[in-house]
């Protein structure tokens, strides 16, 4: 008897798992698939936010690069220069 009162009384999350499964079943395979690869995209697409910090570090990087070789290589010119 214990055994039988233990199977007839479901957790409410396989129950709702079991409603989910059965809605989903009610879809078409066409559309399942599409929500697959629509969920797909997204997850793969790279933000916008992550362009924008890589664009951000190759022109600080560009900028340090110019600044060094602009201190580096940039000599003053002396025009006093006296011919005695």
């Amino acid at each position: 008897m214990g055994k039988k009162d233990a199977c007839a009384a479901r957790l409410p999350v396989d129950q709702y798992r079991k409603q989910i499964g059965k809605q989903d079943y009610k879809k078409t395979k066409q559309a399942l698939k599409e929500t697959r690869l629509k969920a797909e995209a997204k997850r793969s697409a790279p933000g916008i936010r992550d362009v924008v910090l890589v664009v951000v570090a190759v022109l600080i990087f560009l900028l340090g690069i110019y600044a060094f070789f602009y201190l580096n290589l940039s000599t003053e010119i002396d025009l006093d220069v006296d011919v005695d």
